[in-house]
């Protein structure tokens, strides 16, 4: 973690940005957000047929990552950082109405939505929380997997994050998610700049830092894919993406 990133600050733009994301969908980000973007990435439109059009229009997502999950009917899944909910509607779908998928968020205006979009659709089986990936509350064994698209690189504490995932995974559990890294160390200049760490650039973790934080809290990682699909729309994004191999990949690792 940097010490000069005013973390505080980071919280502030991450909160700001992602409530206009779920306010305004159409309006201009770093990234890209919606439909489109959800069916380049990987995923089925059938089961987006399924998914209240509100939560895709504000879906920022930078991968895809159920055909790693592989949810089975009746599990119980955690959401990590769920925006709107599209991943978590999604998961529902796939764990049927014997399962449930819970989705947590810190920025309210994306919780207060997922969770009207929830009771108005049907989703019995979603629920959304506020609070942080960092400080979960949930007990101990709690999920059969633990899910997340495009959000730890916004944490300055990821080793905390991967802490936590397993600690509210059961024994043999499955983490999967998509997320930004870099191919390189970026300098301090990124690195302290809260702007880009709320656009998915400042917080990329170099990719083998990422992986070993995954393993330090006592993962198995399964698999690692770039996601080549995926692209940063602001010029500034997009050089960072090409000084500093700055891209999206998707990850499974296991319990």
């Amino acid at each position: 973690m940097s010490e000069s990133l005013d973390t505080d600050k980071l919280e502030r733009e991450v909160k700001s940005i992602y409530q206009d994301v779920s306010e305004s969908a159409d309006a201009e980000f770093h990234f890209e957000t919606g439909r489109d973007l959800a069916v380049r990435l990987g995923y089925d439109p059938d089961d987006l047929d399924y998914v209240p059009d509100a939560a895709i229009d504000s879906f920022a997502g930078v991968g895809y990552y159920f055909d790693l999950a592989a949810l089975e009917s009746g599990a119980d899944v955690l959401d990590l950082g769920s925006g709107s909910g599209m991943d978590a509607f999604v998961a529902g779908l796939h764990v049927t109405e014997t399962g449930a998928v819970t989705g947590i968020d810190m920025t309210t205006e994306q919780v207060e939505k997922a969770n009207d979009l929830a009771a108005d659709n049907g989703f019995h089986n979603v629920t959304f929380r506020e609070g942080y990936i960092e400080d979960l509350p949930f007990e101990d064994a709690s999920f059969d997997a633990v899910v997340s698209n495009g959000v730890i690189n916004l944490s300055a504490e990821k080793r905390t994050v991967f802490e936590e995932a397993n600690r509210v995974l059961k024994p043999g559990g499955q983490l999967a998610l998509s997320d930004i890294i870099s191919e390189q160390q970026m300098p301090e200049s990124i690195k302290s700049d809260a702007d880009l760490w709320a656009a998915c650039i400042g917080g990329a973790e170099q990719i083998d830092s990422y992986t070993t934080f995954i393993e330090a809290a006592g993962f198995s990682v399964t698999e690692i894919r770039e996601n080549t699909q995926y692209e940063f729309l602001s010029d500034r994004a997009a050089n960072a993406c090409e000084k500093y191999g700055v891209k999206s990949v998707t990850v499974g690792a296991m319990k």
